[in-house]
C-alpha cells in the first residue's frame, strides 16, 4: 500500500492540533469519509493511496484555511468540506466568503460554516429584505439575530423587532394562560437564545424594558410603520399570505427587513397557501430583494441530523 505525505511545517502546533481534533475525532472523519487510514507525523500528514487523495488533499488545504480564518475546525466542519469535495463542488466555496457576521457577548467571532450560510450573511449586508428558507438547523434565525445585534451595537439602527405568527399547530395564544409576553415567549425560544449568546440575559431584560429590543406577535404589527429598525420574521412559513403582505409593507425609511421560514414545516389551518412560498415566487427578480434557500447540506447541527433530514424528505416527495 502506498503512502502519500503532506507537509505541515508551515503550520504552527496549535494549528495542526485545531485539524487533528480533539482525540483525532477530525482524523476520524477523514478516515470514514475517503476509506483511509491517516496519522500526523514529524508535522506531516500521511495517508493510504487510493481514489480519493486529490478529494483529501483538497479538503485538507480548505481546513488550514477555515483554521486561519475561524481559529476552530469541527468534525461537522470536515463532514462538510468532505460531502462539498465529493460532489466536485468545493471549488464553490471560498474562504474568503467567511467573513465575521458579528460576535457573542463571550467575543468569540461568529462566521458563516457552508456556501449558503456566506450567501446569506453576504445578502445581508447588500440586500433591503432578505427571504431565507431553509430546514431546522441550517443557521437562519442565529445567524440572523446576530447580525442584527450587530447593527445595533455599532449604532447603525436604533431597535431590533422580533415577530413570528401567533398560531401554533392550531392552538390560539389568547387561550393560553398569562400576560402578552408570557403567551409569546415561549414560541420565540430559538430568538432569545440566540439574543442571549450575543448580548447576555441582563442586557437582552434591559434592552426589551426599554424597547429597544421588541419582541410581538405579528398580528402586532399592523398598523405601524418600522422605521431604523432591523425587523426578523421568524417562523414565516405559517403566516398567511394576507399577514405576509401585511408584514412587507411595514417596512419604513432605514429599515431592514429578514424573512426565516422552513417550508416543510407549514402548520396554517384549514389548507391555507402559505405567504412565505407565495412571497419568494412573487417577488424573485427585485435587485433589492433577497431570496436564499439553504438545503440540508447547510445544517451544522451534529452530522446525523442532516441524514434525518435527508431521509425524511426522501419519504414527503
Amino acid at each position: 500500500m502506498a503512502f502519500v505525505s503532506i507537509d505541515l511545517s508551515e503550520f504552527t502546533y496549535e494549528e495542526i492540533q485545531l485539524f487533528t481534533g480533539l482525540h483525532d475525532c477530525n482524523l476520524d472523519v477523514f478516515s470514514k469519509k475517503f476509506k483511509i487510514k491517516c496519522n500526523i507525523r514529524n508535522h506531516s500528514l500521511l495517508f493510504e493511496q487510493n481514489e480519493y487523495t486529490l478529494n483529501v488533499k483538497e479538503v485538507v488545504k480548505v481546513c488550514f484555511d477555515y483554521i486561519g480564518i475561524s481559529h476552530s475546525l469541527s468534525p461537522q466542519d470536515v463532514h462538510y468540506f468532505a460531502d462539498l469535495s465529493l460532489e466536485n463542488k468545493l471549488h464553490s466555496f471560498h474562504i474568503n466568503q467567511l467573513s465575521s457576521i458579528g460576535k457573542t457577548k463571550s467575543g468569540k467571532m461568529i462566521y458563516p460554516k457552508t456556501v449558503g450560510q456566506a450567501i446569506l450573511c453576504s445578502s445581508f449586508k447588500k440586500k433591503d429584505i432578505i427571504f431565507a428558507t431553509g430546514v431546522a438547523g441550517t443557521g437562519k434565525t442565529y445567524l440572523s439575530v446576530c447580525y442584527a445585534v450587530s447593527k445595533l451595537k455599532n449604532n447603525e439602527v436604533s431597535k431590533i423587532v422580533l415577530t413570528r405568527p401567533a398560531v401554533e399547530a392550531g392552538e390560539s395564544l389568547g387561550f393560553l394562560p398569562g400576560d402578552m409576553k408570557e403567551k409569546v415567549d415561549p414560541y420565540l425560544r430559538p430568538l432569545y437564545d440566540a439574543l442571549y449568546d450575543m448580548l447576555g440575559v441582563e442586557t437582552v431584560e434591559k434592552y426589551i424594558e426599554k424597547q429597544i429590543i421588541e419582541i410581538a406577535p405579528l398580528a402586532f404589527m399592523r398598523g405601524r410603520t418600522l422605521n431604523d429598525a432591523i425587523v426578523i420574521l421568524d417562523e414565516a412559513q405559517n403566516t398567511t399570505q394576507a399577514q405576509m403582505k401585511m408584514f412587507l409593507t411595514r417596512m419604513g425609511k432605514n429599515s431592514q427587513l429578514i424573512v426565516n421560514g422552513d417550508v416543510t414545516q407549514i402548520d396554517l389551518i384549514k389548507k391555507q397557501e402559505s405567504g412565505l412560498i407565495q412571497a419568494c415566487d412573487i417577488l424573485k427578480g427585485i435587485e433589492e430583494i433577497a431570496i436564499v434557500h439553504l438545503s440540508s447540506k447547510d445544517v451544522v447541527r451534529h452530522p446525523l441530523v442532516q441524514k434525518i433530514i435527508e431521509r425524511y424528505s426522501m419519504i414527503e416527495k
